[in-house]
């Protein structure tokens, strides 16, 4: 069953210092845990059991490099080989035209990476550059400029897109260089011990265009993992927008929202699940953004090569055809992301981590990180069909406060507000892809700083996980890895 929507507590009830987390028993909230002042309301969140598989069907037992990049296991003979094709199409570097294989040439002129395991390294997750001249390897900077593009999206720079460009093929020049330094933001607990936080800073060097202006707007994105893509796709639009709350009406301080996006595949108007905006409709739709932004590569969605007006040299390159991956190949490779599963968690049942998940659903987190969700009885394949999991996300837009803004709206989405994104898996990050870093930039060494950034409707969240003693702190850290 999905999570239920129990009743809310407020200050009275918090005041006296008790909060029920449903589905882990009940769990007092004294001093040690909150401190004195608390914000109006917290709602109970039932939490599922803690052996609950949690992507259903679609859980691997790996636990190792390889975590993310396994099969749902009730795929068929024939889905299964579908899977490897696409896992082969995942991990091609495309070449520029012409090149030796044809099927496979097409790359830019302009890009980011030549494959979509360039930057999803074993389906994982992305990270900025942690040192001085380091590339960017799986990360890339958004672009746009006030108003609104035909589509309703962010309307592109006129001679650099929507999106910067720092690599090209032979005889193209690439848009410029992007550079990042980091500010120290330091801070305490509330039980005095310090903390430092590191903030981006990006700038622009070696642009091939001109100035990008003093309006431009830019939002940075590391990769995010792919794992699970599948199930969210299929979960029905009424479940999603019955968790919407825009006008805060049960009082808990969080107004999650849909963001409604065109759909490159049709035209429809659509709810947006995918990105860290929510700007895609569909993994259809995503995965062929990602071709034709990331390596250049068109589609029947999007068959016009990634070249601005300006860019003259970029414009009469030779192509790898039209389009450069077929329907077919895109068929797969949306198969291919579609039936990813997710890694079963990591010791789910030791008291430090079940404290945790108390602790997590009491101070808030639960309340946009919704812990369960259910597909609905139609979907491809129909391995994917009514399946509950545990994905920690609602897939809705919140305001993140000014700290993590970006500044630059899509679609519906302010420059404040983010999609909850999922949590499963995060503590095999490490493993799979040798870091820990979290966000939508990746400015956050682990799960306590991504908190600690936490504003807008989280703000009420991120104090009260402040106000934890270190032990409390460490069990709700140690229940997010476990996931």
């Amino acid at each position: 069953m999905a999570p239920s929507k129990l009743s809310l507590f407020r200050a009275g009830a918090l005041a006296a210092g008790l909060v029920l987390a449903g589905g882990v028993g009940a769990h007092f909230l004294g001093a040690s845990h909150a401190g004195a002042a608390q914000p109006a309301a917290v709602r109970a969140i039932e939490m599922p059991d803690p052996m609950s598989p949690p992507g259903g069907d679609y859980t691997t037992a790996l636990q190792n490099r390889m975590a993310f990049a396994q099969s749902g296991p009730k795929l068929t003979t024939a889905e299964r080989r579908d899977f490897f094709f696409g896992n082969r199409l995942f991990n091609t570097n495309w070449t520029a035209a012409p090149g030796s294989v044809e099927a496979f040439d097409g790359l830019g002129p302009t890009f980011n990476r030549v494959s979509c395991s360039g930057c999803h390294t074993r389906d994982g997750r992305g990270r900025p550059p942690l040192e001085a001249g380091e590339p960017f390897d799986s990360m890339l900077l958004r672009l746009s400029l006030p108003g609104k593009a035909e589509d309703g999206g962010p309307k592109p720079h006129p001679a650099y897109g929507d999106q910067f460009n720092d690599r090209a093929v032979l005889g193209v020049p690439a848009e410029g260089k992007v550079e990042l330094r980091w500010e120290i933001v330091k801070g305490r607990y509330g039980d005095g011990t310090p903390y430092e936080l590191q903030r981006p800073v990006f700038s622009f060097t070696d642009l091939a265009f001109g100035p990008l202006g003093g309006d431009i707007m830019t939002s940075p994105r590391v990769a995010p993992a792919v794992i699970g893509l599948g199930l969210l796709e299929f979960v029905p639009e009424k479940d999603i927008l019955a968790l919407a709350d825009p006008e805060d009406a049960d009082g808990d301080g969080i107004s999650g929202r849909p963001n409604w996006v065109h759909d490159p595949e049709t035209g429809e108007r659509r709810l947006g699940r995918f990105g860290w905006k929510a700007n895609q409709p569909s993994l259809l739709a995503q995965d062929a953004g990602a071709a034709n932004g990331d390596i250049g590569l068109t589609t029947s969605v999007h068959p016009q090569q990634n070249c601005p007006p300006a860019q003259t040299a970029c414009r009469a390159a030779p192509d790898g055809g039209s389009p450069e991956i077929s329907d077919e190949f895109l068929a797969k490779l949306v198969h291919y992301n579609r039936t990813l599963a997710v890694p079963a968690r990591r010791a789910p049942a030791d008291p430090e981590v079940v404290a945790g998940s108390r602790l997590f659903a009491e101070i808030g987190c639960a309340a946009c990180h919704t812990p369960t969700l259910r597909t609905g009885p139609a979907a491809t394949p129909i391995s994917l069909a009514n399946q509950t999991f545990h994905p920690y996300t609602d897939l809705l837009l919140h305001d993140m406060g000014p700290e993590l803004a970006d500044g630059r709206p899509d679609f519906e989405a302010s420059g404040s507000e983010w999609r909850t994104p999922p949590l499963w898996g995060i503590g095999l990050i490490p493993a799979v892809n040798g870091h820990d870093r979290l966000l939508h930039d990746g400015r956050a060494r682990g799960v306590a700083e991504a908190i600690l950034w936490h504003g807008g409707e989280a703000e009420a969240a991120r104090e009260r996980f402040k106000a934890l003693n270190s032990a409390d702190r460490e069990r709700l850290v140690a229940f997010v890895n476990s996931l």
